[in-house]
């Protein structure tokens, strides 16, 4: 074969692939790559122009297509159900027993495990730390009062 249908072949291949070839171009395609005088560098495009004998689509092709189309000769599953509220909920119920309980029991373990008292009076009467400023106020009051400093002394001088 020829380098000038090679070269002929190789552009009709570069139109085919961007979609710019005529049906009589695409028909010299196929008898190209029907030959038994392909070059080997073409040989990998021979499966899209080369159409068997055995691949006859047939007079019933249509009816086929549209009994598919039409759903006749396949019934989709639909494998819905519905969500109640409840359910949609559920994940949210849980976690807020979860929640109900963590505090229950933090709540619980609150209580000191020290067997010295028995009764609310037996903690009451514990020494408790002074941390309030009413407590220690008065204190300070007197301490200020014993003390006079007459702050107009150090003016005159």
């Amino acid at each position: 074969m020829d380098t000038k249908t090679i070269e002929h072949i190789d552009l009709l291949l570069e139109r085919y692939f961007n979609a710019e070839t005529t049906l009589e171009e695409e028909a010299r395609l196929r008898a190209f790559f029907c030959s038994d005088e392909v070059p080997a560098r073409l040989e990998q495009w021979r499966n899209l122009f080369v159409v068997a004998d055995d691949e006859v689509l047939g007079d019933d092709f249509d009816s086929r297509i549209l009994a598919m189309i039409d759903g006749e000769s396949h019934k989709p599953s639909v494998k819905a159900r519905v969500i109640s509220m409840r359910s949609r909920l559920m994940p949210l119920f849980k976690a807020a027993a979860v929640v109900a309980i963590i505090l229950t029991l933090g709540g619980a373990l609150q209580a000191p495990f020290d067997s010295s008292w028995q009764t609310p009076d037996d903690y009451a009467a514990l020494p408790q730390p002074l941390d309030s400023v009413a407590v220690v106020s008065p204190i300070q009051a007197e301490n200020i009062s014993e003390v006079a400093v007459d702050s107009t002394l150090n003016m005159k001088h």
